[in-house]
């Protein structure tokens, strides 16, 4: 069983399944990320969601570009969680299946193409308070042994 982070589902509430691809991008002694910018400025893992055909590999490479410029090599799975969550560019309730990765960041080669998005390098311990969600900062702080 895979586990969940944050809320529990709505029993009343129907959900789409939502499979993404995410990584923990070490640069340096630091970590690449990526910033959302709206009304609060989201700090998250760059990735997102696995379009269909396409690998969870493949989707990770495209939203890793799309998010941040970079091209990554070297990757490595790490693990796997769930969350419930409302998401309002797409108008629909998902259930989110984040597939977390870990990749060397090789070279940027353009800026972000994906809007709103611009890539963020933090030290680990900055990354683990400033992410977004619960899930990412799980996998941040176990794989930077941050306690």
């Amino acid at each position: 069983m895979m586990r969940r982070v944050g809320h529990a589902p709505d029993a009343g509430q129907r959900y789409v399944v939502r499979p993404g691809a995410y990584a923990i991008l070490p640069l340096g002694n630091r970590v690449l990320l990526t910033c959302q910018l709206s009304d609060f400025n989201d700090i998250q893992l760059p990735g997102g969601g696995i379009d269909p055909g396409e690998s969870p590999l493949q989707a990770l490479h495209r939203e890793v570009m799309e998010e941040t410029g970079w091209r990554i090599a070297r990757t490595r799975r790490l693990g796997a969680f769930r969350r419930f969550v409302f998401m309002p560019e797409y108008n629909i309730w998902a259930e989110k299946v984040c597939h977390i990765y870990t990749a060397r960041p090789v070279r940027q080669l353009a800026e972000p193409t994906e809007p709103d998005h611009v890539p963020l390098v933090l030290s680990p311990s900055e990354a683990a308070d400033m992410l977004g969600n619960d899930g990412d900062r799980m996998f941040l702080r176990r794989y930077f042994g941050i306690g």
